[in-house]
């Protein structure tokens, strides 16, 4: 994408270059550079001064196609490549790209001697180095369609070895392929809540959505003027319904579907003038746009219309979408249904209405994928609108996420995801093949390709993508180590952060390539995005490291307090968790900040609210966040206020106990912390993510935050909608009486948020109780009846039937506590 003035440029290259390989830290684990691809340079085939031959007569979205190929060999290399409708002559290197059906009428010349082969299905194509009895080599671009061309097109630009004035493509390629996927497209929301798509102009999208076709994309998603979001951004190049129009015709020119996710936002559609404002308004936009082939409703996440509302106004949507397109469809989702609505809404769809086209599982749908599919009559198409851009509070939250991740890293962080979205891919195409990904910005590049690889071909190996995606966007010298670098940073997520000494490796590794860069790299965005999540993680587990063993200090010097000594040991402790302001690493934080900014000029990323104007920090501004506190330094100060607030010393020495001995059950007593999956044994946990993606049937880690709060509370473990959450206790004393202890926390304190505990299914220890805020422990005795046996199972719920994200089931921290 072109972004940067040559000013500019060569600014930023230079502070590139001048922080290119900063120390690593002493206890870093050193790890070798990246080793080059093991291919022959010699046994590539030139076809550097190639000639493209294409038929005469060609329609604008194959011209489009034949014009991706020359400006993309162009861009890498500075050759430009001639396009005729004759053949050069049999010295000269020539591409061939054209329709299959037509090849013996202009690619005659090009075709002898060409081996047969499968005939490709729709939107498939033929791709063949043929040694045609040309003295030059010769290549086949041929597509089954229109489509076909274009992505043909881009299986031949994956494959080229495009190096500055050099051409090269490995010696006997022949593929033919088909798309096994019939949908295969992502959301490109223009509006202000993305991390960076509300500064892109024309130029830049149209670079975006060819990037994606080059990878087998067949589909956009648009997002109208009005939706959930602010009618204005501070970066926006054009309003929002001209870059829709403009969005439109380029999609059209590159052969993609247009879509449009269209929420109903008005209160009342039980209200006839509400509806015909709303068909009024819905019609100005579909007349303004030259292709819409879908309109996507979500029920909700925004919008919460009754069923039998929302289908009335829908069949009139329909009707009305069809005056401007005839052929577009009319899809919806059960999105934030409650179970009531839910049975209301199937029973409307039994009836099978011959205006809707079929239905979307996404974020919000209480209904598993397969419950779903069974549900639904066959003739609907059920589409999947996987959340591929959010890495906690979301549809596909990253499994058991270090907590200190999660306080700096938040929701939209630079998030390649490869192992796990193809894991949520592949669990889920029994049921819904389709898909149109949701997306909210830049952030999520890597799981975009990752996913239009997979639905190309469901089987292929991820780590296969991630070459093609390294070698086309990065650079042939960079197809492994990129590829590798990509998948360790999804690993740096993996576990515990303060264990995971692999973070440090992942960075020498970005180092390794980032020494070795050219100019025209350290400015290449994707790179840039690389190179910022592996400092960025870096940094963090620096920090993580440095505030525990500042915490554990401070916990010592009260632990070791004696009688007369309260206010002296806090206000020691106080000095030691001040040292925290003392950053560690800072030479690993500075290239953060540098590259952040490179990514500002480069694609617009918005990494800060304060310096590029993000909306918000947990809406990709992760450069705030950077420096969020990694211990219980915020709740510990609160304890020593409360402490130091006390009438007696015997009660400050009291208060200071309660503080070094939080986790402590005392004898024959049990502590889980449930956020933490080293640290809840006592956790039933279901399946595992590769058989529960959707954690339908599964607990799974959450996070909430509270300035004062504890880690311990910041993390935790919950179900969804009506799964209960369940302990289960072994080896207990028949003979004794206990207690529990409960911290309930999350991100979901409202007026309708009741948990219910019961003891081995039918002995209610307390009934549905609102979780209190400021959080507190509870606690409660546990019936004597319960654990006779000697073993207790303790079941949490949350209300059933309850519609939303089923967020509410969420428990901190439990102590079963023996009297």
């Amino acid at each position: 994408m072109r972004f940067l003035s040559a000013r500019r440029a060569a600014a930023l290259a230079i502070a590139t270059v001048m922080l290119v390989a900063p120390a690593a830290e002493p206890s870093a684990q050193r790890m070798p550079a990246p080793a080059a691809v093991a291919e022959d340079p010699a046994s590539l085939v030139d076809i550097t001064r190639a000639t493209i031959v294409t038929p005469a007569n060609l329609s604008l979205p194959e011209r489009t196609a034949v014009r991706v190929l020359v400006e993309e060999v162009a861009r890498r290399t500075t050759v430009r490549m001639p396009v005729a409708a004759q053949w050069p002559a049999a010295s000269v290197p020539a591409i061939a790209v054209g329709p299959l059906a037509t090849a013996s009428t202009w690619a005659g010349a090009g075709l002898r001697g060409a081996a047969s082969a499968a005939t490709p299905g729709r939107e498939g194509y033929r791709v063949a180095l043929n040694p045609s009895g040309r003295s030059a080599p010769t290549v086949l671009v041929l597509g089954a369609d229109t489509r076909g061309m274009l992505f043909g097109v881009g299986r031949l630009l994956r494959e080229l070895r495009l190096e500055r004035r050099s051409v090269r493509i490995p010696p006997g390629f022949d593929v033919v392929s088909t798309p096994q996927v019939a949908l295969r497209g992502h959301q490109l929301g223009y509006r202000p809540k993305t991390n960076a798509y509300d500064a892109w102009d024309v130029p830049m999208w149209e670079q975006y959505i060819r990037d994606l076709a080059i990878f087998g994309t067949n589909a956009i998603e648009l997002i109208p003027p009005r939706s959930d979001d602010d009618a204005d951004s501070p970066h926006f190049p054009l309003p929002q319904i001209d870059m829709m129009v403009e969005m439109s015709r380029l999609a059209n020119e590159y052969s993609q579907d247009v879509w449009i996710w269209y929420p109903a936002l008005d209160k009342d559609y039980g209200d006839p003038k509400q509806v015909e404002f709303a068909l009024k308004e819905w019609a100005d936009i579909f007349s303004k746009l030259p292709r819409v082939d879908a309109v996507f409703v979500p029920g909700g996440d925004p919008g919460h219309t009754q069923p039998k509302y929302l289908m009335a106004l829908l069949e009139k949507q329909t009707a009305s979408l069809r005056k401007f397109h005839p052929k577009a469809e009319m899809w919806l989702s059960p999105q934030g249904f409650t179970s009531e609505w839910m049975d209301e809404f199937n029973a409307i769809l039994a009836t099978e209405p011959a205006w809707l086209t079929g239905l979307v599982f996404g974020p919000q749908v209480r209904d598993s994928a397969p419950v779903l599919r069974a549900r639904t009559p066959k003739r609907y198409r059920i589409r999947h609108y996987p959340d591929i851009t959010h890495s906690l509070r979301s549809q596909y939250p990253v499994q058991d996420w270090d907590v200190a991740h999660a306080l700096t890293s938040n929701r939209e962080q630079i998030n390649p995801r490869p192992v796990d979205e193809a894991i949520i891919f592949r669990s889920l195409l029994p049921y819904v093949s389709d898909f149109i990904t949701y997306s909210e910005g830049a952030n999520d590049d890597v799981n975009k390709f990752v996913w239009s690889g997979l639905g190309w071909d469901p089987k292929v190996d991820v780590v296969q993508i991630l070459r093609e995606y390294s070698r086309y966007f990065i650079g042939p010298r960079y197809t492994d180590s990129f590829a590798q670098g990509l998948l360790a940073l999804e690993r740096n997520w993996r576990g515990r952060l303060a264990t995971n000494d692999g973070v440090y490796e992942t960075l020498e590794h970005f180092q390794a390539m980032e020494k070795e860069a050219a100019p025209r790299d350290l400015l290449n965005w994707r790179f840039q995005q690389g190179l910022y999540r592996a400092y960025y993680d870096a940094y963090v587990r620096s920090r993580l490291l440095y505030e525990t063993a500042i915490e554990d200090r401070a916990l010592d010097r009260l632990r070791n307090a004696r009688p007369g000594e309260s206010l002296d040991a806090m206000a020691d402790a106080r000095r030691i968790l001040d040292e925290a302001e003392q950053k560690p690493s800072p030479e690993w934080r500075l290239r953060v900040y540098t590259l952040a900014e490179a990514l500002f000029q480069s694609i617009r990323q918005q990494l800060s609210v304060s310096r590029y104007r993000a909306i918000a920090v947990g809406r990709g501004a992760t450069l705030d966040s950077l420096e969020m506190p990694l211990n219980d330094r915020g709740w510990l100060l609160a304890r020593f206020d409360e402490a130091k607030a006390l009438g007696t010393e015997e009660e400050r020495m009291s208060a200071l106990g309660r503080i070094v001995k939080w986790t402590d059950p005392g004898p024959g007593g049990y502590y889980d912390d449930l956020g933490n999956p080293a640290q809840q044994p006592h956790l039933i946990r279901g399946l595992p993510f590769e058989e529960d993606p959707q954690r339908f049937k599964s607990t799974l880690t959450g996070f909430g935050y509270g300035a004062n709060w504890r880690l311990s509370w910041m993390t935790h473990a919950e179900s969804f909608w009506d799964t209960p959450l369940q302990m289960r206790y072994t080896s207990l004393d028949p003979l004794a009486q206990y207690r529990i202890r409960i911290v309930y926390a999350g991100d979901n304190f409202s007026m309708n948020t009741l948990i219910r505990l019961v003891a081995n299914g039918k002995y209610e220890v307390h009934p549905p109780t609102r979780k209190p805020s400021p959080i507190a422990p509870l606690e409660f005795d546990v019936p004597v009846e319960a654990t006779r046996g000697g073993e207790l199972t303790l079941t949490f719920s949350a209300p059933p039937g309850m519609g939303s994200a089923g967020r509410g089931n969420q428990i901190a921290e439990v102590w079963l506590l023996r009297k």
